[in-house]
Protein backbone atom coordinates (compact mmCIF):
# COMPACT_ATOMS: atom_id res chain seq x y z
CA UNK A 1 0.00 0.00 0.00
CA UNK A 2 2.32 2.59 -1.28
CA UNK A 3 1.94 6.32 -1.25
CA UNK A 4 1.85 7.95 -4.66
CA UNK A 5 2.08 11.51 -5.81
CA UNK A 6 -1.21 12.72 -7.21
CA UNK A 7 -1.66 15.14 -10.05
CA UNK A 8 -4.14 17.61 -8.67
CA UNK A 9 -6.38 19.72 -10.82
CA UNK A 10 -7.60 22.83 -9.04
CA UNK A 11 -10.32 23.69 -11.51
CA UNK A 12 -11.98 27.06 -11.20
CA UNK A 13 -15.62 28.04 -11.30
CA UNK A 14 -15.26 29.50 -14.82
CA UNK A 15 -13.76 26.32 -16.32
CA UNK A 16 -16.15 24.18 -18.40
CA UNK A 17 -14.22 21.05 -17.34
CA UNK A 18 -15.26 21.79 -13.74
CA UNK A 19 -18.93 21.37 -14.61
CA UNK A 20 -18.41 18.36 -16.87
CA UNK A 21 -16.45 16.52 -14.18
CA UNK A 22 -18.92 17.51 -11.48
CA UNK A 23 -21.80 16.26 -13.65
CA UNK A 24 -20.04 12.93 -14.17
CA UNK A 25 -19.45 12.55 -10.43
CA UNK A 26 -23.05 13.50 -9.67
CA UNK A 27 -24.19 10.76 -12.06
CA UNK A 28 -21.97 8.35 -10.12
CA UNK A 29 -23.53 9.56 -6.89
CA UNK A 30 -26.97 8.89 -8.40
CA UNK A 31 -26.27 5.44 -9.83
CA UNK A 32 -24.34 4.05 -6.85
CA UNK A 33 -27.06 4.88 -4.28
CA UNK A 34 -29.71 3.35 -6.55
CA UNK A 35 -27.70 0.12 -6.68
CA UNK A 36 -27.09 0.18 -2.93
CA UNK A 37 -30.78 0.74 -2.20
CA UNK A 38 -31.48 -2.66 -3.77
CA UNK A 39 -30.12 -4.10 -0.50
CA UNK A 40 -32.17 -3.79 2.71
CA UNK A 41 -30.94 -0.60 4.43
CA UNK A 42 -28.26 -0.35 1.73
CA UNK A 43 -28.15 3.43 1.91
CA UNK A 44 -27.71 3.49 5.68
CA UNK A 45 -25.08 0.77 5.64
CA UNK A 46 -23.03 1.69 2.54
CA UNK A 47 -23.33 5.53 2.64
CA UNK A 48 -23.10 5.69 -1.18
CA UNK A 49 -24.08 9.35 -1.61
CA UNK A 50 -20.62 10.41 -0.39
CA UNK A 51 -18.44 8.12 -2.48
CA UNK A 52 -17.86 10.14 -5.63
CA UNK A 53 -17.75 13.40 -3.67
CA UNK A 54 -14.61 12.08 -1.99
CA UNK A 55 -12.98 11.21 -5.31
CA UNK A 56 -14.07 14.46 -6.99
CA UNK A 57 -12.76 16.72 -4.26
CA UNK A 58 -9.56 14.79 -3.65
CA UNK A 59 -8.54 14.62 -7.29
CA UNK A 60 -10.07 17.74 -8.83
CA UNK A 61 -10.26 20.19 -5.93
CA UNK A 62 -12.83 21.92 -3.82
CA UNK A 63 -14.93 23.45 -6.61
CA UNK A 64 -15.63 20.13 -8.36
CA UNK A 65 -16.05 18.48 -4.95
CA UNK A 66 -18.48 21.13 -3.72
CA UNK A 67 -20.60 20.98 -6.87
CA UNK A 68 -20.72 17.20 -6.52
CA UNK A 69 -21.46 17.44 -2.79
CA UNK A 70 -24.41 19.79 -3.25
CA UNK A 71 -25.99 18.52 -6.44
CA UNK A 72 -25.75 14.78 -5.69
CA UNK A 73 -28.18 14.77 -2.75
CA UNK A 74 -30.43 17.42 -4.33
CA UNK A 75 -30.80 15.59 -7.65
CA UNK A 76 -31.26 12.24 -5.88
CA UNK A 77 -33.95 13.79 -3.71
CA UNK A 78 -35.74 15.37 -6.66
CA UNK A 79 -35.60 12.19 -8.78
CA UNK A 80 -36.12 9.48 -6.16
CA UNK A 81 -37.19 11.13 -2.90
CA UNK A 82 -33.99 9.94 -1.27
CA UNK A 83 -32.48 11.19 0.86
CA UNK A 84 -35.68 12.06 2.67
CA UNK A 85 -36.40 15.76 3.17
CA UNK A 86 -35.65 15.52 6.88
CA UNK A 87 -32.17 14.13 6.19
CA UNK A 88 -31.30 16.43 3.30
CA UNK A 89 -29.79 19.27 5.41
CA UNK A 90 -27.40 17.01 7.33
CA UNK A 91 -26.38 15.11 4.19
CA UNK A 92 -25.65 18.42 2.47
CA UNK A 93 -23.54 19.50 5.46
CA UNK A 94 -21.64 16.21 5.59
CA UNK A 95 -21.11 16.19 1.82
CA UNK A 96 -19.74 19.73 1.97
CA UNK A 97 -17.47 18.79 4.88
CA UNK A 98 -16.20 15.82 2.88
CA UNK A 99 -15.45 18.02 -0.14
CA UNK A 100 -13.59 20.45 2.09
CA UNK A 101 -11.62 17.77 3.97
CA UNK A 102 -10.67 15.78 0.87
CA UNK A 103 -9.61 18.83 -1.15
CA UNK A 104 -7.63 20.26 1.77
CA UNK A 105 -5.79 17.02 2.58
CA UNK A 106 -5.00 16.35 -1.08
CA UNK A 107 -3.68 19.88 -1.56
CA UNK A 108 -1.58 19.80 1.61
CA UNK A 109 -0.08 16.34 1.15
CA UNK A 110 0.06 16.15 -2.68
CA UNK A 111 -0.25 12.39 -2.18
CA UNK A 112 -2.83 9.68 -2.25
CA UNK A 113 -2.49 6.90 0.29
CA UNK A 114 -4.74 4.88 2.51
CA UNK A 115 -3.73 7.18 5.36
CA UNK A 116 -4.61 10.43 3.56
CA UNK A 117 -7.93 9.09 2.27
CA UNK A 118 -8.69 7.76 5.76
CA UNK A 119 -7.91 11.19 7.23
CA UNK A 120 -10.38 12.84 4.85
CA UNK A 121 -13.14 10.37 5.74
CA UNK A 122 -12.47 10.51 9.49
CA UNK A 123 -12.39 14.33 9.39
CA UNK A 124 -15.77 14.74 7.68
CA UNK A 125 -17.38 11.99 9.75
CA UNK A 126 -16.09 13.43 13.04
CA UNK A 127 -17.17 17.01 12.38
CA UNK A 128 -20.33 15.78 10.63
CA UNK A 129 -21.37 13.76 13.67
CA UNK A 130 -21.00 16.80 15.90
CA UNK A 131 -23.03 18.94 13.49
CA UNK A 132 -25.70 16.24 13.18
CA UNK A 133 -25.89 15.92 16.96
CA UNK A 134 -26.32 19.71 17.24
CA UNK A 135 -28.96 19.73 14.48
CA UNK A 136 -30.99 16.76 15.72
CA UNK A 137 -30.28 16.81 19.44
CA UNK A 138 -29.79 13.05 19.24
CA UNK A 139 -26.41 11.47 19.85
CA UNK A 140 -27.83 8.13 18.71
CA UNK A 141 -28.80 9.60 15.34
CA UNK A 142 -25.41 11.30 15.03
CA UNK A 143 -23.61 8.01 15.63
CA UNK A 144 -25.68 6.10 13.06
CA UNK A 145 -23.02 6.44 10.34
CA UNK A 146 -20.61 4.64 12.66
CA UNK A 147 -22.94 1.97 14.06
CA UNK A 148 -24.70 1.10 10.82
CA UNK A 149 -22.52 2.73 8.19
CA UNK A 150 -19.10 1.37 9.04
CA UNK A 151 -19.11 -0.84 5.90
CA UNK A 152 -19.74 2.32 3.85
CA UNK A 153 -16.92 4.13 5.63
CA UNK A 154 -14.57 1.28 4.73
CA UNK A 155 -15.93 1.33 1.16
CA UNK A 156 -15.21 5.06 0.92
CA UNK A 157 -11.66 4.59 2.20
CA UNK A 158 -10.67 1.47 0.24
CA UNK A 159 -12.73 2.17 -2.88
CA UNK A 160 -11.82 5.86 -2.92
CA UNK A 161 -8.13 5.02 -2.58
CA UNK A 162 -8.32 2.47 -5.41
CA UNK A 163 -10.14 4.85 -7.78
CA UNK A 164 -7.76 7.69 -6.95
CA UNK A 165 -4.80 5.41 -7.69
CA UNK A 166 -6.43 4.59 -11.04
CA UNK A 167 -6.91 8.31 -11.76
CA UNK A 168 -3.20 8.92 -11.13
CA UNK A 169 -2.65 7.83 -14.71
CA UNK A 170 -4.10 11.05 -16.22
Amino acid sequence: MTTKNITLHQLGISNLKTYLLAAAFVVGNIVLPQLCHLLPQGGLILLPIYFFTLVAAYKYGFTVGLLTAVFSPLVNHLLFGMPASAMLPIILVKSTLLALAAAYIAKKTQRVSLLTVTLAVVAYQSVGMLVEWAMTGSLQTALQDIWLGYPGIFLQIIGGWLILRFLLKD
